[in-house]
């Protein structure tokens, strides 16, 4: 096969960090509060305006609250965790790598008696099974699988305990159904593109009487407290963040979401996702050796898109055979400046991961296709 000539305007595919907006540039930086306190009244001004857009953005009711923590996504949901399990039994569902990162923390690291519900790369849990008795741990989108819940019609409207979704790379791509949720966390380097080690973390009134009445039977470090003196402390939810963070950060995401509310906000942004999708769908409908991890079409994600190679040639490898082959696809799509870091993740069955956030331009889609058929070539033995 010849080498393509177009190639995508922006190589960045990465699935975190994720690319920036299209035309960002350092000069949007220009008016961070850098050398300033975020305790000083502008410093507050600015992140008290990240959230009041963020709830705009994502349509968060008023009801619930918006705060920034440590950690990025990670950091809000091992917050959410050591804070509010333990009242009740545990539901956990896990069909990707950081889903059964929450299943090892609650079970070995709390040690916390859960139930675990289990799926294999490219499928979701029997969602059926669920006890909404009990406290419900789980991921909107596997970002490490491409499949991603549907909707939230599975989630009871009268359930007793508590629903903990990692959003982190759904938000600003996916409707989130926030009536079903209790808790969403996410991080604001994932689809936005923003800069990394920030978390930020939603909880409704039902989340804050849990704070309020429950004391986890565990010590908690000073980076998860969200309360004083058994009250909320509403003072994170106005930018009185627990610990410093990064003004240029924060002035990156503003950024990010005044970009954003100019794409049409929340619908626009997952109008940009779903083409995204669509351009892989199109291609793989007529593309003989590869295909979605994803089983389901209903179930495929629009941002973390992941592709496993169905040529039995393929198939006939060891696992680490494979991997070899895929790393060298990456690697002469690397070289050719086409697409960066789109490997698939490495606990995940060997294949290709594509980011198709609401930053990726259609058009670098586009272009990518013709170049992963040419790495595929490039790589196959016929």
């Amino acid at each position: 096969m010849k080498k393509p000539i177009i190639k995508p305007a922006n190589p960045q595919f990465s699935s975190g960090p994720c690319p920036k907006r299209p035309g960002w540039t350092t000069d949007t930086l220009k008016d961070a509060l850098i050398g300033r306190s975020h305790r000083s009244k502008p410093g507050k001004a600015k992140l008290k305006s990240a959230i009041t857009k963020t709830r705009e953005i994502l349509e968060v009711p008023p009801s619930h609250r918006i705060g920034i923590v440590a950690g990025s996504d990670t950091g809000a949901v091992e917050l959410a965790l050591w804070s509010l399990l333990g009242e009740r039994n545990i539901d956990v569902l896990a069909w990707e790598s950081f889903s059964q990162e929450w299943v090892t923390d609650v079970i070995d690291v709390l040690g916390l008696k859960a139930n675990t519900l289990l799926a294999p790369y490219g499928e979701l849990p029997n969602l059926d099974k669920v006890d909404f008795k009990n406290d419900v741990v789980f991921v909107w989108n596997g970002t490490t699988s491409g499949v991603r819940l549907p909707d939230g019609d599975w989630i009871s409207d009268d359930r007793e305990g508590l629903t903990i979704c990692d959003a982190t790379s759904a938000a600003f791509a996916m409707e989130l159904p926030w009536p079903k949720l209790d808790v969403v966390t996410f991080s604001w380097q994932k689809v936005l593109g923003g800069e990394a080690a920030h978390g930020v973390i939603i909880l409704s009134e039902r989340a804050v009487k849990r704070l309020e009445t429950f004391v986890p039977p565990r010590p908690l470090p000073k980076l998860f407290r969200l309360t004083k003196k058994g009250k909320i402390d509403e003072s994170i939810f106005e930018g009185s963040t627990i610990n410093t963070p990064s003004m240029l950060c924060v002035e990156d995401y503003l950024d990010a979401l005044n970009w954003a509310s100019k794409r049409g906000g929340l619908k626009g942004l997952c109008d940009r996702s779903a083409a995204n999708l669509d351009v892989l769908e199109k291609w793989i409908s007529k593309t003989p050796w590869v295909d979605f991890l994803a089983a389901e079409p209903s179930q495929r994600s629009s941002t973390s898109i992941c592709l496993k190679i169905i040529a039995p040639w393929f198939n006939a490898l060891a696992a680490e055979d494979q991997v070899k082959i895929t790393k060298k696809m990456t690697s002469l799509l690397d070289g050719e400046e086409v697409a960066y870091d789109i490997d698939g993740y490495r606990n995940a069955p060997p294949g290709l991961r594509v980011w198709g956030g609401a930053t990726v331009e259609t058009s670098d889609l586009e272009a990518l296709t013709p170049w992963l058929d040419w790495a595929y070539n490039s790589v196959c033995p016929d």
